[in-house]
Order: C-alpha cells, then structure tokens, then sequence
C-alpha cells in the first residue's frame, strides 16, 4: 500500500487572474498559503485485476473507460495503468465546493499515489503541471491553475502565470513573528453552503474576455497580489486586512453568483465587530469566509456570525507520500 497526502490551500488575493481568459492577455498573479487540511489518497493492488475507486461511493468495474470519476479515469489514463488496482480517497474537510481547492488536491495528490506506486518519483513542478492538464486539458473544466501548484508546493507562496502558460512559483519568506502574527489574525468559518465553482467561473471567464472593466479590476487585484507581499515582507502585517477588503470589493463584481445577500451581510457583520478585512474563498456562492481580524475581536466576531469557526494553521510542505510498502504491490 502507498498513501500519499496533500494539503488543501486558502487563497487570499488574485483569485480569478489564474484563469487563461485572463493571464495569457495580461498575466496573473496569486498570493495563497497551504493549509494544515489534507486530502488523502491511498492506492493498493487489486487481486483480481479489477478496478475498485472508493470515494463518496464506491466503484467497481473491469476496465478503465469504465470508470464514472473522471479525474481517476483521467490520470489511470495519462500514466497507462490498466487495471489491478484499488484507490480510495478521504479528507479532512467536506471534499466538494468549500472553496479550498479540494479537487485539485485530490488531482495532485492522485497523481503523486500513482506515481509512486509505478516506482516515479515527480517533482512539484510536475505535479502542478500534470494536475492542470488532468483537470482542464483532459477533463474540461473552467478553472484556474493556482489549486494545484498551491498543493502541490505548500507553503506560503507567490504564484505567477504567465501569457505562455507557464507558472512560477516564489516562497514568501517572512520571519518567524511575522508569520506568526499573521496566522494568529485569520479566522474562518464554515457557511455550510456547497456549490459547484465551474458555472461561477464560467460565467467570470466570459465577462473578464468581454469586459475592459473587468479586466481592470481583475488588473489592480493582480497589483494587491505584489502589494500584500511587499507589506509582509516590510513587516507590516495589518494591511493584509485593508488588501483583502479592497480584493473581495473587486472579486464579488467579476460575476453574478460570486456572493449574497446572506454572505454580504455576515461580511457586514464581521466588520462591524472588529473584521478589517476578509473573503469568500475559492470561486464564490459559500464554502468559508475567511476574516483578518485582531485576535482580541476573534470571539465578538464568531458570536455575531453565529458559524462553526474552523482553526486552520498554515502548512509549509506540499504533497506527500507518508506510507510506502511496495512489498505487497
């Protein structure tokens, strides 16, 4: 048995410029952090040469076209696996529209199992750039590039794309109180909405390729990526607040679904209790708001809001593989 697991990702500025109606006019830019939340990925050999995916359900079936889950489908694919093979998935957090990037966790997190189990050792480079031909070359969907490097690198990490499709990826290297302090000012709570993110970015994707508007907006969101860096790195942690808030203004415009009464008005909430700043993460419509906020107003915050409050802690490193035995492959 091989067990690989790999952090799922809180984005706080540029969301959205990842996506190629964007970043192959103009070029895009992410600031985002790994997070202490894992998906895990397990692969194991078959007996009988079938095929058996084990997720939210379970499959059973003799051939690889036969397979319903088009990720799996998709790598086993890519890496000519036949058959004989058993995979099973669990996470830490609801697996599907939470807004931290858990399909492309899994993606990376897949690739890197399969990998291991065929004796291959891939870089994060790779496993970035495999996971973004699985999800959007191979299975088609409208999303953006910053899931699965964010994944697959870890840490605390500017995130770069370029016209050329090509992305890099830069370490933020800030000190340790620095760190801290910014750790220490971010709560999350948990909407207990779900929503797929792909009609969001359609419809985004759309109206940034149509739009010179949007295009701005999404330009100065790209600008507040180099701006929240530079004011890390300087020390001055709480204009992360005032980035985010001036971010989210920008985002919830790019597309009609990104946001709602209701999350308006727990954002609202929030800032009246102490909040300088925050964000839905990922595409939009629910998953968690994540706030800044000064540790002494965190408990004035979640009592107005009235949320399940998730404790996340930042994750330095990327996708793992914590168990190999290929003795019984």
């Amino acid at each position: 048995m091989i067990i690989s697991r790999t952090p799922l990702r809180m984005s706080f500025v540029g969301g959205g410029s990842d996506l190629p109606s964007f970043y192959r006019q103009h070029g895009g830019a992410v600031l985002s952090t790994a997070i202490d939340k894992y998906v895990y990925v397990s692969v194991n050999k078959k007996f009988d040469g079938g095929i058996r995916i084990a997720y939210s359900k379970t499959e059973e079936v003799d051939h690889v076209e036969k397979i319903e889950h088009r990720l799996v489908r998709a790598t086993l694919q890519m890496l000519e696996i036949p058959g004989g093979i058993e995979v099973t998935s669990t996470a830490d957090i609801p697996s599907r529209g939470t807004g931290l990037g858990s399909s492309s966790a899994f993606t990376v997190g897949l690739i890197n199992v399969l990998s291991a189990y065929l004796g291959r050792h891939v870089s994060a480079e790779q496993l970035g750039r495999l996971s973004c031909e699985i999800e959007i070359e191979r299975c088609g969907e409208p999303i953006g590039k910053q899931d699965q490097y964010a994944s697959a690198y870890g840490g605390l990490s500017l995130i770069e794309f370029k016209p050329d499709d090509s992305v890099s990826v830069t370490p933020l290297v800030l000190q340790r109180k620095i760190r801290e302090a910014v750790e220490s000012s971010i709560l999350v709570f948990y909407t207990g909405i779900t929503r797929s993110a792909s009609g969001i970015l359609k419809e985004q994707s759309s109206n940034v390729a149509d739009s010179a508007g949007k295009q701005k907006m999404l330009n100065r969101m790209v600008e507040l990526v180099y701006e929240l860096r530079d004011e890390l790195q300087n020390g001055h942690v709480d204009s992360m607040g005032e980035i985010l808030d001036e971010n989210w203004q920008l985002k919830k415009q790019l597309a009609s679904g990104i946001t709602s009464n209701e999350i308006d008005d727990w954002y609202a909430k929030a800032k009246t209790n102490g909040a300088i700043g925050g964000k839905l993460l990922g595409a939009g419509a629910g998953g968690f708001l994540m706030f800044y906020a000064p540790s002494e107003h965190h408990d004035a915050i979640e009592k107005a809001l009235g949320l399940r409050r998730i404790h996340f802690g930042f994750e330095s490193l990327g996708s793992r593989i914590i168990f190999y035995n290929p003795t019984d492959l």
